[in-house]
């Protein structure tokens, strides 16, 4: 998944034109792009959404927080839903207790037990804090950073190269690597007209160990795609160090060399089978 387009839960023509527009995932937004009067009717129509929708692209709907989250799961568990990005987590506790509530919805609606995954958002200074223990939490896929809240919690002002936030965008892929998950999503850029800056921002989270990023409008989608899709001299390489080192294994060698002689060791082979896997 290179990509994660947030699209208002209340809008049913921009959700329709969404499955359209090449994300390979889209987050159907219940939290802050629907106004507190439109909570209920938005439900509706993103559990009638899930109901047409396809298997692509991947459908996640952000929940609020809290009981008000509740209640929107208890309306969007249901076939066609990947998963719930959990606006505002701050602790594991919360989900444990969404865990209990999503045993009962999947079973309600004939789904597999444990098939709907959870992607907090982290967006304050105590949720980044608490990361590690959120990130072994239950059904938790991968973490996000919510970094508009983040940034006025901790009252910062991002710089051009938002070296700010440095600490705590490592701090959350440390932590999904601790717990095994696969790596976060990067969090949004509100700049969706200038393409060399957002691919810019996307090449340095990229390094930092992100994998994919979210997008508020479908312009960043081709800057996105371009930066997490591996080009096809990096999959070569990596096949064939797999290769070489699968053969060294056979041949009873602790020594792997590359195509250039260089000596390889497991974590570099274990990167590559990463990037062959698509993490």
């Amino acid at each position: 998944m290179r990509s994660y387009l947030y699209v208002p839960g209340d809008a049913p023509a921009k959700l329709a034109k969404a499955l359209t527009v090449g994300a390979d995932a889209l987050i159907v937004d219940l939290e802050d792009a629907v106004p507190p009067a439109a909570k209920d009717t938005a439900r509706e129509t993103v559990a009638a959404f899930l109901g047409q929708a396809t298997s692509s692209p991947r459908i996640w709907v952000r929940i609020n927080p809290g009981e008000l989250g509740h209640l929107d799961a208890e309306a969007v568990v249901r076939p066609g839903l990947t998963g719930l990005c959990v606006a505002k987590t701050e602790s594991p506790a919360q989900l444990t207790a969404l865990d209990t509530l999503l045993n009962r919805l999947e079973q309600q609606a004939g789904l597999t037990p444990g098939s709907v995954r959870v992607a907090p958002l982290l967006e304050s200074a105590a949720a980044v804090l608490a990361a590690p223990a959120i990130a072994r939490a239950p059904r938790v896929a991968r973490l996000q950073l919510g970094e508009a809240d983040l940034a006025a919690d901790l009252g910062v002002t991002l710089g051009p190269d938002e070296r700010e936030l440095l600490w705590a965008r490592s701090q959350v892929v440390l932590a999904c690597a601790a717990a095994g998950i696969p790596p976060p999503v990067a969090p949004v850029s509100v700049n969706f007209r200038d393409p060399g800056a957002l691919r810019e921002s996307t090449l340095a989270l990229k390094r930092l160990g992100f994998r994919g990023r979210a997008c508020i409008h479908p312009a960043q989608l081709p800057v996105v795609h371009e930066v997490f899709t591996p080009a096809e001299s990096e999959i070569a390489a990596a096949r064939e160090l797999v290769r070489r080192h699968e053969q060294a294994v056979r041949d009873g060698s602790g020594v792997c060399l590359d195509e250039r002689g260089r000596l390889v060791d497991e974590a570099v082979v274990r990167s590559a089978r990463r990037l062959l896997a698509g993490d």
